[in-house]
């Protein structure tokens, strides 16, 4: 019977790799899939075909427990819904603040940091912003936000489309040392897997590895050669700024970047911080005025209520469905382990993996590649159900590390990929031919840095 549980699984997970050629939206079979599988092992457990498991490695048998192991049963669902709210509140704040920024147009403020028709070093100053944006505001974000200012730079379609997907290389490697740059990274810092600055102290060098060796080969590549004309930052555009861009900007970036001090101080979840930070930002959005002759009936345009109405509630429901199915396979006691414990299905899975290929590093590496094919968040979530490391080891950091930059070796691999791909309309056989071998030798490179740094000279 676990078998209908697994295959409900990779049904759904094959429907959300392939929705571009189903042209369906990922959220729907995410949704279904894990409603069904907590469907059946809800019902499988009441007649007793099979037993569940909870994240404190308590097994729940209804025909020799009855009351006691249908507590445990709610107790384990109740678990991990709570897990997973937390992220999606977390993922809901951080969206809102970057909506308000963007509706008091607080991003205008970064297209004066750009004044060079050196394509060489547009490409440089576009790749650092990404990088440094993408620690702050997330690597989705970041890469609209850049490529929203591209399209203000580069009339050029074909010498955009290059640019477009430098971007998302380097927002994919900011993203990886940022407990706020990444789903991932935020989904193992909310688990307690990581810590913000273990992160930064041991992946950060990896990822600007990740991110500077491929722009330096690009550098030298023919698109980016010889100079463009770049629109200048004209009195019109200074214009369209508004009288609380740069607060908005500034105050925004700076209760996102707060959150994880907040914690540190706390010692409470992200997600308490982050209401913090969104109350804090909505609060002075409520007051701040925009324009000199600031009117009531044109305070809707800049409320927290549009932004609100802006965030993609449907990115927020694929978390909950993907988490959810996952920690339905997680709670599924599949086998025994090596001592003889029952285990769940991931933790199974590991062992097995295990068996196969004793060099966890090298199952690191290839669940980096694998990212790159289907989505990252599941993969993260699985591994997170797998491996019982402590906080800050070794394998916490690595698989940060391949998750959020493995993803850049295909344009459908990651959040920023496909956001580039849907403004930009990139080829995916393109995007194939002439960038996945500069995200690979930038990914590669970045792991064998990682491990000469975490096996070789710092060896824990």
């Amino acid at each position: 019977m676990e078998s209908i549980i697994i295959l409900i699984f990779v049904i759904g997970y094959l429907s959300i790799t392939l929705e571009h050629p189903l042209k369906l939206d990922k959220t729907v079979p995410a949704l279904i899939m894990s409603a069904l599988i907590w469907a059946v092992l809800a019902i499988g457990f009441h007649k007793g075909w099979f037993n569940v498991i909870d994240t404190y490695e308590n097994s729940f048998s209804f025909l020799d427990g009855g009351t006691e192991a249908e507590h445990g049963f709610e107790n384990t669902l109740l678990h991990h819904l709570g897990k997973t709210a937390e992220i999606l509140i977390f993922l809901i704040g951080a969206m809102t603040i970057v909506e308000i920024i963007d509706l008091h147009r607080g991003f205008e403020v970064l297209k004066s940091a750009v004044k060079t028709k050196s394509k060489r070093r547009l490409l440089w100053i576009i790749g650092i912003l990404a990088f440094i944006l993408s620690a702050i505001i997330d690597n989705l974000t970041a890469t609209i936000v850049l490529i929203t200012l591209l399209r203000k730079l580069i009339p050029d379609k074909q010498t955009r489309l290059w640019y477009a997907a430098m971007v998302v290389i380097a927002a994919n490697a900011g993203g990886a040392w940022s407990p706020i740059g990444d789903v991932t990274t935020t989904m193992l810092w909310i688990a307690k897997k990581v810590t913000a600055g273990g992160l930064i102290e041991f992946v950060i060098i990896p990822s600007v590895v990740c991110f500077a060796l491929p722009f330096l080969i690009a550098s030298y590549m023919k698109p980016f050669r010889g100079h463009l004309v770049t629109e200048e930052l004209n009195e019109d555009e200074e214009a369209g700024r508004l009288l609380s861009s740069k607060t908005m900007l500034f105050l925004g970036l700076g209760m996102i970047v707060s959150v994880p001090v907040f914690k540190t101080l706390t010692h409470l979840p992200p997600y308490v911080g982050m209401m913090l930070a969104l109350g804090v930002v909505w609060l002075v959005s409520e007051y701040i005025h925009p324009e000199e002759d600031f009117s009531k009936e044109r305070r809707h345009l800049y409320s927290a209520h549009k932004a609100l109405s802006r965030i993609e509630i449907s990115s927020i429901l694929f978390f909950l469905g993907i988490l959810m199915a996952v920690a339905g396979l997680e709670s599924l006691v599949y086998g025994v382990s090596s001592e003889g414990d029952p285990v769940g299905t991931l933790r199974y899975l590991a062992e097995v993996l295990q068996a196969a290929i004793p060099n966890q590093d090298v199952v690191v590496i290839l669940l980096g590649i694998f990212s790159a094919i289907i989505d990252n968040v599941p993969l993260v979530a699985a591994s997170i159900g797998m491996y019982d490391s402590p906080t800050d080891s070794v394998l916490w950091h690595f698989i940060a590390y391949s998750a959020g930059t493995g993803g850049s070796m295909l344009i459908i691999g990651s959040a920023a990929g496909v956001a580039a791909m849907g403004m930009e309309k990139i080829d995916f056989i393109w995007y194939l031919k002439k960038i996945a071998w500069l995200a690979f030798v930038g990914f590669i490179a970045g792991a064998g840095v990682f491990l000469l740094i975490e096996r070789v000279l710092f060896a824990h």
